[in-house]
């Protein structure tokens, strides 16, 4: 039954054609068989009235506006010529609803408005002399609603066809988002590796090479210290390697790593280490914690990592000789206050905003990335009297 229901529907003309002859001999018998009161010339009128008829159902789904006009000249025709109604004009039903439920509105119109006025011509045409006028009145406005009734249940259909193709089209619309905003996701969480690949990188290559410059310097008058930068020099690279591996990780998607998890994303307790090892790299920092330190969501404690830990990497690398820093974490009881000052020739403002020669652009555009996608605040800029200053204010709660 599936298989024939699918024929039926890839080939709807030639169901259209099935009934077309069903009318079609219907009609013809109905000729052959006579009506009294129809003359012989009227008879054979109805020749080509049936074979119209029949033909407009036959193709009612191929070209249906042609096969309106085509049915009302057909009707006219009858009311000229006195072809009596007869089974073939069942197929102006067909065409009404037809033409309702698939053409444009201007055949729609059409064809209600002719179907409306088939029953009252066809009762002026051929009164029934035998009935009252309020008989013939209540027969016309009987045969007016199978007209009514085809039009209504066309137009329902278009409605309804109308309604599951907006469905169709706002689900793929919707799928469409979906997509966009995947890629959109997809784009920002490459923009976030690529900030955190910046200050892994920025970070411990610049002490990486502050300590080779310092091995290279002293390897033959100081040999111990020379195997101190060049152990530090190890661990950090471990330590960069090891961030760099678990950043890269969320980059491969659908596969499970072997030998264990991704090292942890930084926080505030590891702000001491952070700040010994730019020690260890010859910078001097003054590190002091103010208020009671507790649990912060680990966005905040990201951000406050990376702030310190960028700040520090710019004043290595614009601070000039001799230059020292300080940093101060506050606890406050709705966020936590970063702190970063240094006292070194610093750089112009603009150098940290557009990445200035070394081309990289993601100083303080990143810190104010970062500070924003928590809900905080950020104030970076010179200090009087030389140095750089930075003061962040990161809530525990993101503002709604």
């Amino acid at each position: 039954m599936q298989r024939l229901y699918d024929f039926f529907r890839r080939h709807p003309t030639w169901v259209d054609s099935f009934w077309a002859v069903v009318l079609l001999g219907v009609s013809g018998m109905s000729l052959i068989a006579g009506q009294e009161n129809m003359q012989g010339d009227a008879r054979l009128l109805g020749i080509p009235v049936v074979l119209a008829l029949s033909l407009a159902v036959a193709l009612r789904r191929r070209v249906p506006e042609r096969m309106l006009i085509l049915i009302a000249v057909v009707g006219v025709f009858q009311l000229v010529a006195d072809v009596r109604v007869q089974p073939a004009d069942f197929a102006m039903l067909v065409i009404i609803y037809t033409v309702a439920a698939d053409s444009p509105r201007w055949a729609s119109r059409f064809a209600l408005v002719g179907g409306l006025c088939a029953a009252p011509l066809s009762q002026l045409r051929w009164p029934m002399h035998e009935t009252s006028s309020a008989g013939n009145v209540l027969i016309t406005v009987f045969q007016m609603v199978p007209f009514a009734l085809a039009w209504v249940l066309g137009d329902s259909v278009r409605t309804r066809r109308a309604y599951l193709a907006q469905l169709e089209e706002r689900a793929a619309r919707l799928e469409t988002e979906r997509e966009a905003q995947s890629k959109v996701a997809v784009a920002a969480e490459r923009a976030r590796i690529a900030r955190e690949l910046h200050d892994v990188v920025a970070h411990n290559v610049s002490v990486m090479v502050v300590q080779a410059d310092g091995a290279a310097y002293v390897m033959d008058t100081a040999p111990e210290q020379a195997r101190k930068a060049l152990e530090t020099i190890s661990g950090t690279g471990r330590q960069a390697l090891a961030e760099m591996r678990r950043l890269l990780g969320v980059l491969r998607t659908g596969e499970h790593q072997e030998g264990g998890e991704y090292v942890p994303q930084p926080d505030v307790e590891q702000l001491d280490e952070l700040i010994e090892q730019v020690r260890t790299a010859g910078l001097p920092v003054d590190f002091k914690v103010e208020g009671t330190p507790r649990p912060l969501p680990s966005g905040v404690e990201l951000t406050a990592y990376r702030i310190v830990q960028e700040a520090l990497t710019n004043t290595r690398k614009h601070g000039g000789a001799n230059a020292g820093a300080s940093v101060r974490l506050v606890y406050f009881d709705d966020g936590l206050g970063l702190l970063v000052e240094d006292d070194g020739k610093g750089a112009p403002h603009e150098l940290y905003e557009d990445g200035g020669a070394d081309g990289r652009g993601h100083g303080l555009i990143g810190m104010r990335e970062r500070v924003g996608m928590v809900g905080g605040t950020l104030d970076a800029g010179p200090r009087p009297g030389g140095g750089f200053r930075i003061s962040a204010l990161l809530p525990l709660k993101p503002a709604h």
